[in-house]
Protein backbone atom coordinates (compact mmCIF):
# COMPACT_ATOMS: atom_id res chain seq x y z
CA UNK A 1 0.00 0.00 0.00
CA UNK A 2 2.91 2.32 0.69
CA UNK A 3 4.15 1.79 -2.88
CA UNK A 4 0.73 2.63 -4.24
CA UNK A 5 0.67 5.91 -2.36
CA UNK A 6 4.15 6.78 -3.63
CA UNK A 7 2.87 6.08 -7.13
CA UNK A 8 -0.03 8.49 -6.65
CA UNK A 9 2.26 11.24 -5.40
CA UNK A 10 4.63 10.82 -8.33
CA UNK A 11 1.78 10.86 -10.84
CA UNK A 12 0.28 13.95 -9.28
CA UNK A 13 3.66 15.68 -9.32
CA UNK A 14 4.25 14.77 -12.97
CA UNK A 15 0.83 16.07 -13.99
CA UNK A 16 1.15 19.26 -11.96
CA UNK A 17 -2.23 18.63 -10.46
CA UNK A 18 -1.32 19.68 -6.94
CA UNK A 19 -0.97 23.37 -6.25
CA UNK A 20 2.51 23.10 -4.76
CA UNK A 21 3.90 26.12 -2.95
CA UNK A 22 0.79 28.11 -3.88
CA UNK A 23 1.59 28.30 -7.60
CA UNK A 24 0.24 31.39 -9.32
CA UNK A 25 -3.18 30.85 -10.86
CA UNK A 26 -3.50 31.69 -14.56
CA UNK A 27 -6.91 33.25 -15.21
CA UNK A 28 -8.63 33.11 -18.57
CA UNK A 29 -8.26 36.86 -19.10
CA UNK A 30 -4.54 36.67 -18.32
CA UNK A 31 -4.11 33.87 -20.84
CA UNK A 32 -5.89 35.88 -23.53
CA UNK A 33 -3.96 39.07 -22.78
CA UNK A 34 -0.67 37.16 -22.98
CA UNK A 35 -1.68 35.71 -26.35
CA UNK A 36 -2.63 39.16 -27.68
CA UNK A 37 0.87 40.40 -26.89
CA UNK A 38 2.96 37.36 -27.81
CA UNK A 39 1.26 35.45 -30.61
CA UNK A 40 3.40 35.82 -33.80
CA UNK A 41 0.46 35.78 -36.23
CA UNK A 42 -1.09 38.80 -34.55
CA UNK A 43 2.26 40.59 -34.65
CA UNK A 44 2.60 39.81 -38.34
CA UNK A 45 -0.87 41.08 -39.21
CA UNK A 46 -0.28 44.24 -37.18
CA UNK A 47 2.83 44.87 -39.27
CA UNK A 48 0.80 44.30 -42.44
CA UNK A 49 -1.57 47.03 -41.27
CA UNK A 50 1.37 49.39 -40.74
CA UNK A 51 2.64 48.52 -44.20
CA UNK A 52 -0.76 49.34 -45.69
CA UNK A 53 -0.83 52.64 -43.83
CA UNK A 54 2.50 53.55 -45.41
CA UNK A 55 1.17 52.46 -48.82
CA UNK A 56 -1.78 54.86 -48.45
CA UNK A 57 0.64 57.72 -47.81
CA UNK A 58 2.75 56.67 -50.78
CA UNK A 59 -0.30 56.50 -53.06
CA UNK A 60 -1.44 59.94 -51.87
CA UNK A 61 1.91 61.37 -52.88
CA UNK A 62 1.77 59.70 -56.27
CA UNK A 63 -0.02 62.79 -57.63
CA UNK A 64 3.00 65.01 -56.89
CA UNK A 65 5.01 66.07 -59.97
CA UNK A 66 8.39 64.53 -60.73
CA UNK A 67 11.14 67.01 -59.94
CA UNK A 68 14.58 65.88 -61.07
CA UNK A 69 17.94 67.56 -60.65
CA UNK A 70 20.91 66.36 -62.68
CA UNK A 71 24.50 67.45 -62.99
CA UNK A 72 27.54 66.04 -64.76
CA UNK A 73 31.11 67.05 -65.43
CA UNK A 74 33.05 65.36 -68.23
CA UNK A 75 36.37 65.33 -69.95
CA UNK A 76 36.72 64.10 -73.52
CA UNK A 77 36.99 64.83 -77.20
CA UNK A 78 34.29 66.32 -79.46
CA UNK A 79 34.93 64.72 -82.81
CA UNK A 80 31.75 64.92 -84.84
CA UNK A 81 30.64 63.14 -87.98
CA UNK A 82 27.74 63.59 -90.32
CA UNK A 83 25.48 60.55 -90.41
CA UNK A 84 22.50 58.88 -88.73
CA UNK A 85 22.77 57.62 -85.18
CA UNK A 86 20.47 55.62 -82.90
CA UNK A 87 21.23 55.48 -79.20
CA UNK A 88 20.10 52.01 -78.18
CA UNK A 89 19.39 51.96 -74.47
CA UNK A 90 21.93 54.67 -73.75
CA UNK A 91 24.94 52.68 -74.95
CA UNK A 92 26.45 55.58 -76.93
CA UNK A 93 27.88 58.96 -75.92
CA UNK A 94 26.64 62.34 -77.10
CA UNK A 95 29.68 64.28 -78.34
CA UNK A 96 28.82 67.42 -80.31
CA UNK A 97 31.41 69.31 -82.27
CA UNK A 98 32.44 70.36 -85.76
CA UNK A 99 33.08 67.81 -88.45
CA UNK A 100 36.87 67.71 -88.89
CA UNK A 101 38.67 66.12 -91.83
CA UNK A 102 40.61 63.80 -89.51
CA UNK A 103 40.31 62.21 -86.08
CA UNK A 104 41.39 64.69 -83.40
CA UNK A 105 42.70 64.01 -79.91
CA UNK A 106 41.85 67.48 -78.60
CA UNK A 107 39.96 67.17 -75.30
CA UNK A 108 38.54 69.58 -72.76
CA UNK A 109 36.19 69.66 -69.80
CA UNK A 110 32.43 70.07 -70.25
CA UNK A 111 29.35 70.14 -68.03
CA UNK A 112 25.60 69.80 -68.15
CA UNK A 113 23.13 70.78 -65.42
CA UNK A 114 19.42 70.06 -65.62
CA UNK A 115 16.29 70.72 -63.60
CA UNK A 116 13.23 68.86 -64.87
CA UNK A 117 9.60 68.89 -63.77
CA UNK A 118 7.01 66.50 -65.16
CA UNK A 119 3.46 66.42 -63.79
CA UNK A 120 0.68 64.13 -64.98
CA UNK A 121 -1.94 66.61 -63.86
CA UNK A 122 -4.98 64.88 -65.32
CA UNK A 123 -5.51 61.18 -65.97
CA UNK A 124 -9.27 60.78 -65.47
CA UNK A 125 -9.05 60.07 -61.75
CA UNK A 126 -6.28 57.47 -61.90
CA UNK A 127 -4.33 58.91 -58.99
CA UNK A 128 -7.45 59.18 -56.81
CA UNK A 129 -8.46 55.62 -57.62
CA UNK A 130 -5.01 54.41 -56.67
CA UNK A 131 -5.38 56.10 -53.29
CA UNK A 132 -8.81 54.52 -52.85
CA UNK A 133 -7.38 51.08 -53.65
CA UNK A 134 -4.63 51.61 -51.06
CA UNK A 135 -7.23 52.62 -48.49
CA UNK A 136 -9.36 49.59 -49.29
CA UNK A 137 -6.31 47.37 -48.80
CA UNK A 138 -5.66 49.09 -45.47
CA UNK A 139 -9.27 48.41 -44.45
CA UNK A 140 -8.86 44.78 -45.55
CA UNK A 141 -5.68 44.32 -43.53
CA UNK A 142 -7.29 46.00 -40.52
CA UNK A 143 -10.29 43.67 -40.83
CA UNK A 144 -7.92 40.74 -41.15
CA UNK A 145 -6.20 41.77 -37.92
CA UNK A 146 -9.57 42.20 -36.17
CA UNK A 147 -10.87 38.81 -37.22
CA UNK A 148 -7.56 37.13 -36.37
CA UNK A 149 -7.68 38.76 -32.94
CA UNK A 150 -11.26 37.55 -32.46
CA UNK A 151 -10.41 34.02 -33.58
CA UNK A 152 -7.31 33.95 -31.39
CA UNK A 153 -9.39 34.92 -28.38
CA UNK A 154 -11.79 32.08 -29.17
CA UNK A 155 -8.92 29.63 -29.68
CA UNK A 156 -7.22 30.58 -26.41
CA UNK A 157 -10.51 30.36 -24.48
CA UNK A 158 -11.23 26.95 -26.02
CA UNK A 159 -7.73 25.70 -25.19
CA UNK A 160 -8.12 27.01 -21.65
CA UNK A 161 -11.41 25.17 -21.17
CA UNK A 162 -9.94 22.00 -22.68
CA UNK A 163 -7.00 22.13 -20.29
CA UNK A 164 -9.33 22.79 -17.39
CA UNK A 165 -11.39 19.75 -18.37
CA UNK A 166 -8.21 17.66 -18.57
CA UNK A 167 -7.17 18.73 -15.08
CA UNK A 168 -10.65 17.98 -13.73
CA UNK A 169 -10.47 14.52 -15.27
CA UNK A 170 -7.16 13.92 -13.52
CA UNK A 171 -8.82 14.62 -10.19
CA UNK A 172 -11.58 12.17 -11.08
CA UNK A 173 -9.01 9.50 -12.03
CA UNK A 174 -7.09 10.13 -8.81
CA UNK A 175 -10.27 9.57 -6.81
CA UNK A 176 -10.95 6.45 -8.83
CA UNK A 177 -7.46 5.12 -8.12
CA UNK A 178 -7.85 5.79 -4.39
CA UNK A 179 -11.17 3.91 -4.36
CA UNK A 180 -9.63 1.02 -6.29
CA UNK A 181 -6.78 0.85 -3.79
CA UNK A 182 -9.24 0.94 -0.88
CA UNK A 183 -11.16 -1.96 -2.44
CA UNK A 184 -7.87 -3.77 -3.00
CA UNK A 185 -7.01 -3.39 0.69
CA UNK A 186 -10.35 -4.86 1.75
CA UNK A 187 -10.07 -7.71 -0.75
CA UNK A 188 -6.54 -8.61 0.33
CA UNK A 189 -7.63 -8.73 3.96
CA UNK A 190 -10.60 -10.97 3.21
CA UNK A 191 -8.52 -13.25 0.98
CA UNK A 192 -5.86 -13.61 3.68
CA UNK A 193 -8.59 -14.46 6.14
CA UNK A 194 -9.88 -17.05 3.65
CA UNK A 195 -13.23 -15.29 3.54
CA UNK A 196 -13.03 -14.80 -0.23
CA UNK A 197 -11.36 -16.79 -2.99
CA UNK A 198 -7.86 -15.79 -4.15
CA UNK A 199 -9.17 -14.80 -7.56
CA UNK A 200 -10.75 -11.75 -5.93
CA UNK A 201 -7.29 -10.37 -5.21
CA UNK A 202 -6.37 -10.74 -8.87
CA UNK A 203 -9.52 -8.86 -9.84
CA UNK A 204 -8.70 -6.11 -7.35
CA UNK A 205 -5.13 -5.85 -8.59
CA UNK A 206 -6.39 -5.57 -12.15
CA UNK A 207 -8.73 -2.73 -11.17
CA UNK A 208 -5.86 -0.85 -9.50
CA UNK A 209 -3.67 -1.28 -12.57
CA UNK A 210 -6.51 -0.12 -14.79
CA UNK A 211 -7.01 2.97 -12.59
CA UNK A 212 -3.28 3.74 -12.77
CA UNK A 213 -3.31 3.50 -16.56
CA UNK A 214 -6.39 5.74 -16.75
CA UNK A 215 -4.66 8.30 -14.53
CA UNK A 216 -1.49 8.22 -16.60
CA UNK A 217 -3.49 8.65 -19.80
CA UNK A 218 -5.32 11.60 -18.24
CA UNK A 219 -2.00 13.21 -17.34
CA UNK A 220 -0.74 12.65 -20.87
CA UNK A 221 -3.88 14.30 -22.21
CA UNK A 222 -3.40 17.21 -19.81
CA UNK A 223 0.18 17.73 -20.97
CA UNK A 224 -0.98 17.86 -24.59
CA UNK A 225 -3.58 20.50 -23.71
CA UNK A 226 -0.95 22.48 -21.78
CA UNK A 227 1.23 22.43 -24.86
CA UNK A 228 -1.67 23.66 -27.01
CA UNK A 229 -2.41 26.54 -24.65
CA UNK A 230 1.27 27.52 -24.40
CA UNK A 231 1.56 27.67 -28.20
CA UNK A 232 -1.52 29.86 -28.50
CA UNK A 233 -0.21 32.16 -25.77
CA UNK A 234 3.18 32.40 -27.46
CA UNK A 235 5.07 31.20 -24.37
CA UNK A 236 7.29 28.15 -23.73
CA UNK A 237 5.51 24.91 -22.88
CA UNK A 238 4.97 24.69 -19.14
CA UNK A 239 2.49 23.47 -16.50
CA UNK A 240 -0.41 25.83 -15.77
CA UNK A 241 -2.52 26.20 -12.64
CA UNK A 242 -5.93 27.36 -13.85
CA UNK A 243 -8.85 29.15 -12.26
CA UNK A 244 -11.55 26.64 -11.31
CA UNK A 245 -13.93 28.96 -9.47
CA UNK A 246 -16.28 29.55 -12.39
CA UNK A 247 -16.61 26.07 -13.86
CA UNK A 248 -19.40 24.76 -11.58
CA UNK A 249 -21.79 27.67 -12.14
CA UNK A 250 -24.05 28.41 -15.09
CA UNK A 251 -23.10 31.51 -17.15
CA UNK A 252 -25.64 34.28 -16.81
CA UNK A 253 -25.49 35.17 -20.53
CA UNK A 254 -26.48 31.75 -21.87
CA UNK A 255 -29.91 33.00 -22.87
CA UNK A 256 -28.81 36.50 -23.85
CA UNK A 257 -29.11 37.68 -27.43
CA UNK A 258 -26.00 38.78 -29.29
CA UNK A 259 -25.47 42.53 -29.57
CA UNK A 260 -23.56 42.20 -32.87
CA UNK A 261 -25.44 42.16 -36.17
CA UNK A 262 -24.74 39.03 -38.24
CA UNK A 263 -23.27 41.19 -41.03
CA UNK A 264 -20.81 42.71 -38.53
CA UNK A 265 -19.22 39.39 -37.60
CA UNK A 266 -15.42 39.93 -37.79
CA UNK A 267 -15.00 37.12 -40.31
CA UNK A 268 -17.77 38.46 -42.58
CA UNK A 269 -16.34 41.97 -42.37
CA UNK A 270 -12.99 40.62 -43.53
CA UNK A 271 -14.53 38.83 -46.50
CA UNK A 272 -16.56 41.96 -47.31
CA UNK A 273 -13.34 43.99 -47.33
CA UNK A 274 -11.81 41.60 -49.85
CA UNK A 275 -14.74 42.26 -52.18
CA UNK A 276 -14.33 46.02 -51.69
CA UNK A 277 -10.65 45.84 -52.65
CA UNK A 278 -11.44 43.87 -55.81
CA UNK A 279 -14.20 46.27 -56.85
CA UNK A 280 -11.97 49.29 -56.28
CA UNK A 281 -9.17 47.69 -58.29
CA UNK A 282 -11.68 47.27 -61.14
CA UNK A 283 -12.39 51.00 -61.10
CA UNK A 284 -8.67 51.74 -61.00
CA UNK A 285 -7.97 49.53 -64.01
CA UNK A 286 -10.65 51.32 -66.05
CA UNK A 287 -8.78 54.62 -65.73
CA UNK A 288 -6.05 53.20 -67.99
CA UNK A 289 -8.50 53.33 -70.89
CA UNK A 290 -8.02 57.10 -71.07
CA UNK A 291 -5.10 59.37 -71.99
CA UNK A 292 -2.78 61.16 -69.58
CA UNK A 293 -2.26 64.92 -69.76
CA UNK A 294 1.11 66.19 -68.59
CA UNK A 295 2.85 69.47 -67.87
CA UNK A 296 6.62 69.58 -68.17
CA UNK A 297 9.44 72.04 -67.91
CA UNK A 298 13.21 71.86 -68.25
CA UNK A 299 15.95 74.29 -67.26
CA UNK A 300 19.40 73.58 -68.69
CA UNK A 301 22.87 74.98 -68.14
CA UNK A 302 25.91 73.92 -70.17
CA UNK A 303 29.61 74.58 -70.06
CA UNK A 304 32.48 73.58 -72.37
CA UNK A 305 36.22 74.02 -72.66
CA UNK A 306 35.85 74.32 -76.44
CA UNK A 307 35.40 77.87 -77.75
CA UNK A 308 32.56 78.86 -80.03
CA UNK A 309 34.90 79.06 -83.05
CA UNK A 310 36.54 75.67 -82.57
CA UNK A 311 36.74 74.15 -86.09
CA UNK A 312 39.12 72.89 -88.69
CA UNK A 313 40.29 76.49 -89.24
CA UNK A 314 40.84 77.10 -85.53
CA UNK A 315 41.84 73.70 -84.02
CA UNK A 316 43.49 75.37 -81.01
CA UNK A 317 40.33 77.18 -79.83
CA UNK A 318 39.90 75.10 -76.68
CA UNK A 319 41.39 74.94 -73.20
CA UNK A 320 42.25 72.19 -70.72
CA UNK A 321 41.13 74.40 -67.84
CA UNK A 322 38.78 72.58 -65.50
CA UNK A 323 37.23 75.77 -64.16
CA UNK A 324 36.34 77.11 -67.60
CA UNK A 325 35.00 73.75 -68.74
CA UNK A 326 32.59 73.10 -65.89
CA UNK A 327 31.14 76.58 -65.54
CA UNK A 328 27.76 77.50 -66.99
CA UNK A 329 28.16 79.35 -70.26
CA UNK A 330 24.83 78.74 -71.98
CA UNK A 331 21.32 78.28 -70.55
CA UNK A 332 18.08 77.06 -72.07
CA UNK A 333 14.57 76.46 -70.81
CA UNK A 334 11.57 74.60 -72.12
CA UNK A 335 7.97 74.39 -70.94
CA UNK A 336 5.08 72.55 -72.51
CA UNK A 337 1.98 70.45 -72.21
CA UNK A 338 1.56 66.97 -73.62
CA UNK A 339 -0.86 64.10 -73.89
CA UNK A 340 -0.04 60.41 -73.99
CA UNK A 341 -2.52 57.78 -75.09
CA UNK A 342 -1.66 54.25 -76.05
CA UNK A 343 -4.59 53.30 -78.26
CA UNK A 344 -4.03 49.56 -77.78
CA UNK A 345 -4.19 49.80 -73.99
CA UNK A 346 -8.04 49.58 -73.84
CA UNK A 347 -7.83 46.21 -75.60
CA UNK A 348 -5.65 44.84 -72.80
CA UNK A 349 -7.46 46.64 -70.00
CA UNK A 350 -10.81 45.22 -71.12
CA UNK A 351 -9.68 41.69 -70.30
CA UNK A 352 -8.02 42.75 -67.05
CA UNK A 353 -11.26 44.40 -65.96
CA UNK A 354 -13.20 41.27 -66.90
CA UNK A 355 -10.78 39.11 -64.89
CA UNK A 356 -11.09 41.42 -61.90
CA UNK A 357 -14.88 41.36 -62.13
CA UNK A 358 -14.90 37.56 -62.05
CA UNK A 359 -12.56 37.73 -59.07
CA UNK A 360 -15.10 39.95 -57.29
CA UNK A 361 -17.86 37.46 -58.06
CA UNK A 362 -15.75 34.64 -56.65
CA UNK A 363 -15.09 36.61 -53.47
CA UNK A 364 -18.82 37.30 -53.17
CA UNK A 365 -19.50 33.56 -53.39
CA UNK A 366 -16.99 32.94 -50.59
CA UNK A 367 -18.68 35.67 -48.55
CA UNK A 368 -22.04 33.94 -49.01
CA UNK A 369 -20.55 30.58 -47.97
CA UNK A 370 -19.09 32.04 -44.77
CA UNK A 371 -22.45 33.64 -44.00
CA UNK A 372 -24.21 30.30 -44.39
CA UNK A 373 -21.68 28.55 -42.16
CA UNK A 374 -22.02 31.16 -39.44
CA UNK A 375 -25.82 30.95 -39.60
CA UNK A 376 -25.60 27.17 -39.17
CA UNK A 377 -23.18 27.59 -36.28
CA UNK A 378 -25.57 29.97 -34.53
CA UNK A 379 -28.31 27.37 -34.71
CA UNK A 380 -25.90 24.68 -33.53
CA UNK A 381 -24.74 26.86 -30.64
CA UNK A 382 -28.29 27.20 -29.32
CA UNK A 383 -28.74 23.44 -29.57
CA UNK A 384 -25.45 22.84 -27.78
CA UNK A 385 -26.49 25.19 -24.99
CA UNK A 386 -29.78 23.36 -24.48
CA UNK A 387 -28.10 19.95 -24.45
CA UNK A 388 -25.31 21.14 -22.16
CA UNK A 389 -27.82 22.52 -19.68
CA UNK A 390 -29.77 19.24 -19.70
CA UNK A 391 -26.60 17.29 -18.96
CA UNK A 392 -25.58 19.85 -16.34
CA UNK A 393 -28.82 19.15 -14.47
CA UNK A 394 -28.51 15.37 -14.77
CA UNK A 395 -24.83 15.01 -13.90
CA UNK A 396 -25.13 15.51 -10.11
CA UNK A 397 -28.01 13.02 -9.99
CA UNK A 398 -25.88 10.44 -11.77
CA UNK A 399 -22.94 11.03 -9.41
CA UNK A 400 -25.16 10.76 -6.31
CA UNK A 401 -26.71 7.51 -7.51
CA UNK A 402 -23.33 6.03 -8.48
CA UNK A 403 -21.86 7.05 -5.12
CA UNK A 404 -24.71 5.43 -3.23
CA UNK A 405 -24.41 2.26 -5.28
CA UNK A 406 -20.67 2.06 -4.69
CA UNK A 407 -21.08 2.62 -0.97
CA UNK A 408 -23.76 -0.06 -0.79
CA UNK A 409 -21.77 -2.66 -2.72
CA UNK A 410 -18.65 -1.84 -0.73
CA UNK A 411 -20.44 -2.49 2.55
CA UNK A 412 -22.05 -5.65 1.19
CA UNK A 413 -18.70 -6.95 -0.03
CA UNK A 414 -17.03 -6.28 3.30
CA UNK A 415 -19.75 -8.43 4.90
CA UNK A 416 -19.49 -11.16 2.29
CA UNK A 417 -22.92 -10.44 0.78
CA UNK A 418 -21.86 -9.64 -2.80
CA UNK A 419 -19.13 -10.52 -5.27
CA UNK A 420 -16.06 -8.62 -6.39
CA UNK A 421 -17.61 -8.35 -9.85
CA UNK A 422 -20.59 -6.39 -8.52
CA UNK A 423 -18.28 -4.13 -6.52
CA UNK A 424 -15.90 -3.37 -9.41
CA UNK A 425 -18.88 -2.70 -11.64
CA UNK A 426 -20.08 0.04 -9.28
CA UNK A 427 -16.52 1.30 -9.11
CA UNK A 428 -16.54 1.72 -12.88
CA UNK A 429 -19.98 3.38 -12.87
CA UNK A 430 -18.89 5.80 -10.15
CA UNK A 431 -15.79 6.83 -12.12
CA UNK A 432 -17.83 7.29 -15.30
CA UNK A 433 -20.36 9.44 -13.42
CA UNK A 434 -17.65 11.74 -12.07
CA UNK A 435 -16.11 12.01 -15.53
CA UNK A 436 -19.48 12.79 -17.09
CA UNK A 437 -20.11 15.45 -14.45
CA UNK A 438 -16.83 17.24 -15.14
CA UNK A 439 -17.42 17.09 -18.89
CA UNK A 440 -21.01 18.35 -18.49
CA UNK A 441 -19.92 21.34 -16.42
CA UNK A 442 -17.20 22.19 -18.94
CA UNK A 443 -19.53 21.75 -21.92
CA UNK A 444 -21.81 24.51 -20.65
CA UNK A 445 -18.97 26.98 -21.04
CA UNK A 446 -17.87 25.43 -24.31
CA UNK A 447 -21.41 25.95 -25.64
CA UNK A 448 -21.36 29.62 -24.61
CA UNK A 449 -17.97 30.01 -26.32
CA UNK A 450 -19.39 28.46 -29.49
CA UNK A 451 -22.26 30.95 -29.37
CA UNK A 452 -19.81 33.85 -29.02
CA UNK A 453 -17.78 32.53 -31.95
CA UNK A 454 -20.84 32.06 -34.16
CA UNK A 455 -22.40 35.46 -33.40
CA UNK A 456 -19.17 37.45 -33.37
CA UNK A 457 -20.06 38.83 -29.94
CA UNK A 458 -17.00 38.19 -27.77
CA UNK A 459 -18.54 40.05 -24.82
CA UNK A 460 -21.12 37.27 -24.42
CA UNK A 461 -18.32 35.05 -23.13
CA UNK A 462 -15.63 37.30 -21.70
CA UNK A 463 -18.03 39.41 -19.57
CA UNK A 464 -18.63 36.30 -17.46
CA UNK A 465 -15.13 36.65 -16.01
Amino acid sequence: MFKHRIFILLIVWAGNSLNLCEAQVLTLKQAIQTAMVNYPTLKAKANYVRSSQASVKEASREYLPDFTLSGQQDYGTVNGQNGPLYSYRGLTVSSSGPVLPDQSGNAAFGSLYLANINWDFFSFGRAKEKVKVARRILAQDSSDLSQETFEQQIRVAGAYLNLLAAQQLILAQQSNLERAMAVQKVVMARVKGQLNPGVDSSQANAEVSSAKIALTNSIDFEQERENDLAQLMGVPAQPFTLDTQFITRIPSSLGSAATVNPQDHPLLKFYRSRINVSEEETKYLRTYNYPTFSLFGVGQGRGSGFDYNYSAQFPDAYTHSYGQGVGIQRTNYLVGIGVTWNLTTPLRIHEQVAAQRFNSLGLADEYELIGQRLAAQRVLAETKIKNALDNYQEAPIQVKAASDAYLQKSVLYKNGLTTIIDLTQTLYVFNRAETDRDIAFNNVWQALLLKAAATGDWTLFINEF
